[in-house]
């Protein structure tokens, strides 16, 4: 799903028009990156939570050129997803 038929989807069942809902989406958006830059946990109950880990440092080899390359600490966003939907998952397979 992108962006825009999630814009499209919340639009049509609240009866809203679409900018305002765009701009309600890129907003929380927004919100969620500053908090998450800024080292805090973002947790949308009966959905997930995103928080940030840090990679360590590493050395490793080109596959193509075989030299060693140091690739340095990085952050990575990790999201643990909520009870309820990895059981909405679990009963959607079976």
């Amino acid at each position: 799903m992108l962006k825009k038929d999630l814009v499209d989807q919340v639009s049509a069942e609240l009866s809203l028009q679409k900018q305002d809902v765009t701009m309600a989406v890129n907003i929380m958006l927004e919100t969620m990156t500053t908090a998450l830059t800024e080292d805090r946990r973002v947790e949308i109950r009966g959905f997930g939570s995103f928080s940030t880990r840090n990679r360590k440092s590493r050395c490793t080899k080109n596959p193509k050129t075989g030299m060693t390359m140091d690739i340095p600490e990085r952050k990575t966003l990790h999201f643990t997803m909520s009870k309820s939907l990895k059981e909405a998952l679990i009963s959607e397979t079976d």
